[in-house]
């Protein structure tokens, strides 16, 4: 271990908020969505912002397009760095419609992805699907993250269904359900066609929906992100973040940037 004997940051700066905790985290978790990057960048994103990185998503059908050896290496040292990785559930709603799960699952497993995400964002899945899909993943030992929301713009959030399916798909083991934003962050489930926060709307559903904790909010901007943290509390799970926003939101959740300053001195009024 390296010991360090010259002047150190205060802890008081490190994280003003005196809120986040170190991996592995039950809450304040960050996803970041992967479209491609060559690994090494990849590694120069673990190397300075890893500690930050809960999940990660290899973003839409990506997954098959790597050369074998490089999935297999990137998903390698993403576990270095304790970071779980899944391919993004447009990949799984593919397999489905060309009825190729068994196979696709096969290969998740081989690879070595810790879990999967199991949406219909595109597709349409029954109940009785939705629900088998996650017993099968939860059976070969993965990691299942849902997803509430269509990719279509003009999607919304509805209430007592995004309820129901934090009950269904917890029931049946999974880990997270994800609120679909697209990577966009326009036009979708909480935000409006130019990106804006319906902020009176996530404050209804802070107040309506018994367990946020599992709940994982798609917030690619700077200014989605900042909205979540101060009417959601620093502890919020976000995802769809871009690699090159890793560093900027842990200093959103820290109260180390403007758009969340005062997160540092009144985080109890933020609390959940």
């Amino acid at each position: 271990m390296e010991i360090k004997t010259g002047p150190v940051w205060p802890c008081s700066l490190e994280d003003p908020t005196d809120r986040r905790s170190g991996k592995p985290r039950q809450s304040g978790l960050s996803m970041v969505i992967d479209k491609g990057l060559g690994p090494a960048a990849f590694s120069d994103l673990l190397l300075t912002a890893g500690e930050y990185i809960d999940l990660l998503k290899f973003g839409f059908g990506t997954s098959p397009l790597y050369k074998d050896e490089i999935l297999r290496g990137k998903i390698a040292m993403a576990k270095q760095h304790k970071v779980a990785t899944f391919p993004g559930g447009t990949l799984l709603e593919a397999a489905v419609r060309l009825e190729v799960v068994s196979e696709f699952f096969d290969m998740v497993g081989d690879l070595g992805f810790d879990g999967v995400e199991v949406s219909d964002g595109t597709i349409e899945l029954s109940r009785r699907q939705r629900d088998s899909l996650i017993t099968e993943a939860t059976q070969r030992g993965l990691r299942v993250f849902t997803e509430y929301g269509k990719k279509q713009s003009g999607s919304r959030i509805v209430l007592e269904d995004l309820r129901r399916t934090v009950e269904l798909d917890k029931g049946r083991g999974a880990e997270l359900v994800t609120v679909e934003a697209r990577e966009s962050g326009v036009g979708v489930g909480l935000f409006d066609d130019s990106g804006n926060c319906r902020e009176d709307e996530l404050r209804r559903l802070r107040q309506s929906l018994p367990e946020l904790d599992i709940l994982l909010w798609e917030a690619p901007r700077k200014d989605q992100q900042a909205a979540l943290l101060r009417i959601l509390g620093t502890e919020v799970n976000l995802g769809n973040v871009a690699p090159s926003d890793v560093m900027s939101l842990e200093t959103l959740r820290r109260g180390l940037r403007s758009d969340t300053f005062a997160l540092h001195r009144l985080v109890s009024d933020y609390m959940i």
